[in-house]
């Protein structure tokens, strides 16, 4: 399909490179392909570690390094395949890694590869090479057409549907993928391709992107790991006397003193825009969780049985204050704001994980950056929670009897989609830096309480906590979420106490008559923030947006390193 050398990996590895294109896509003529060669020269690579956790302040500051390459050279041509052998850890993967340029900035890679007879620089690795890692990432809900098709678009700036269409069903067909094109990419609950099918699909992405495509150490003691390491040894030094190594090193050295070097043959150049890259992976982002029809269940009414539970035990709130009419609404508007972000919160949990492998895969092939899958994750969030959020204020808000004016109804569910997409987003964030989602899960859980707690001004006044708490409440979205409810809840009320003749003297509780009075002395000067508390509220959305932003931005700086 394309010219470039390409890796292969699997057990043992293959290593294969092409002849060239075998097909024309638009009907064109058929060339000549031109030959190819792909050569290694005395790779080595080395890390190093610290001895000792970062608490251990005297071990901590020593290292030691381990050598996982050392002195490898190879050589192959165009229509030649080369298997490299050796047991778990002996670094196959890794010289696949130091030839496609996915080695992190941290090791030392000493050695020199040639295209062609022209030497690379290690900048160039990724742009001239394709690799098809160990452990397939896919997306489960796209069929095979679909996978390879988004593919094509992010990989390929400049082509007409029927173009991509055409590229599509010629690596299909290559690579006997045609007669489950239609088929679901599925996963180990969902059914879907066979293994090898998943693993055909992973080589197709990576030709999409028009590539040019007895010997371990026994450590079980210290006498057999000796004597197995004597033994890789001495292979080592016969193979290094051997004609085979002998050839290998003269070809390369041929092909750098040849008079006309072929061109090397890089990947192109000519990806698609920023916003080109965002439309694909917001639609594929979105079909990949339409075709979950449990996923799409779980966005829609989870917080709609959230509320029917509460529905069920409250029934509907009434206006006499010795029957709740006050701490009812309370409880309420409490059991709103603390379970809005865990919702979205299970939503990022359950679904962004698969999402952000398929990322750290495709990113390093260079076909988009992390952030922009953030992206596509985020704008596709946003119609989902505003129906999720209408049809669970719908039937909580008028079953229940709140304030009954079609206004206060708008403004109950604008308040409660920001507290919504806020978990979510901050989980988003949370993600980035943290690779396993039952701690991000924990961590999320454990900040709502607190912002709860400290924001909400249910459970204790503001006005009466130590200042600390109090400087702390502005900095929760909980606190502004709260004012905003409680304001469009109790301004305008007026409330019974029991009978006519049952005065404050007789009971305390009757001293609140109108709901202006529980705002006053719950929030103060809320009713006048009314506005503001909207804007501050809807302002931590862009604000995490950006941080994740940030922080995946960082993701791929570390990755890469």
């Amino acid at each position: 399909m394309g010219d470039l050398p390409s890796l292969t990996p699997g057990g043992s590895i293959g290593l294969q490179v092409n002849r060239g294109s075998q097909s024309s896509l638009e009907g064109a003529p058929a060339t000549a392909p031109e030959p190819h060669s792909l050569g290694i020269l005395h790779a080595s690579y080395s890390i190093s570690h610290r001895v000792g956790p970062w608490w251990d302040i005297t071990s901590c500051q020593r290292q030691w390094t381990r050598q996982i390459l050392k002195d490898v050279s190879l050589y192959v041509e165009s229509g030649q395949i080369m298997c490299i052998l050796g047991s778990s850890g002996s670094g196959k993967t890794t010289l696949l890694d130091a030839m496609s340029g996915r080695l992190r900035r941290t090791g030392s890679f000493l050695g020199e590869v040639y295209v062609n007879g022209q030497e690379l620089h290690r900048d160039q690795f990724q742009d001239c090479f394709s690799y098809v890692l160990q452990s397939d990432t896919l997306l489960s809900s796209l069929t095979v057409r679909e996978t390879l098709r988004y593919t094509a678009l992010l990989a390929i700036r400049c082509g007409s549907p029927s173009f991509f269409q055409k590229k599509v069903e010629a690596v299909m067909a290559e690579l006997s993928l045609s007669h489950v094109a239609d088929r679901l990419i599925g996963n180990y609950n969902l059914g879907g391709i066979s293994i090898g099918e998943r693993r055909r699909v992973s080589i197709a992405a990576q030709l999409l992107q028009d590539p040019t495509d007895l010997t371990s150490v026994d450590t079980q003691s210290k006498e057999r790991e000796i004597e197995t390491y004597k033994r890789v040894q001495m292979i080592e030094s016969a193979y290094k006397k051997s004609a085979i190594c002998h050839k290998t090193l003269e070809n390369i050295e041929r092909t750098k003193h040849l008079k006309t070097l072929p061109m090397v043959p890089f990947k192109t150049k000519d990806s698609p825009g920023v916003f080109s890259k965002l439309d694909v992976l917001l639609r594929r982002v979105t079909r990949n969780l339409v075709r979950n029809k449990l996923a799409v269940m779980m966005r829609l009414l989870q917080n709609l049985i959230m509320g029917l539970f509460l529905l069920f035990f409250v029934l509907r709130v009434q206006n006499n204050v010795l029957k709740g009419a006050i701490q009812d609404r309370v409880g309420i508007l409490y059991q709103f704001v603390g379970a809005t972000p865990y919702t979205g919160m299970l939503n990022a949990v359950n679904l962004f994980p698969v999402l952000r492998a398929v990322s750290d895969q495709e990113s390093q092939d260079g076909l988009y950056q992390k952030w922009q899958m953030l992206l596509a994750y985020v704008l596709h969030v946003l119609p989902f929670s505003v129906v999720a959020t209408m049809i669970f204020s719908s039937v909580c808000y008028w079953t229940l009897g709140l304030y009954p004016e079609v206004a206060r109804y708008g403004y109950f569910s604008a308040a409660l989609l920001a507290p919504h997409l806020i978990g979510e987003f901050l989980t988003l964030v949370l993600l980035g830096i943290i690779q396993n989602p039952n701690i991000v899960n924990s961590v999320v859980a454990l900040l709502s309480i607190a912002g709860v707690l400290i924001g909400s001004g249910f459970l204790r006044n503001i006005q009466e906590m130590p200042i600390p708490f109090k400087i702390i409440s502005y900095f929760t979205f909980q606190k502004y979420c709260s004012e905003i409810l409680v304001v469009n809840e109790f301004y305008g009320l007026n409330f019974t106490c029991g009978s006519a003749n049952v005065s404050v003297t007789t009971n305390p509780m009757c001293a609140f008559t109108q709901g202006i009075q529980f705002i006053e002395q719950t929030c103060p000067g809320a009713t006048s923030r009314f506005t503001v508390n909207f804007l501050v509220l809807y302002s931590f959305i862009p604000a995490l947006v950006i941080l994740g932003i940030v922080v995946f931005k960082i993701r791929d700086h570390l990755i890469s390193r």
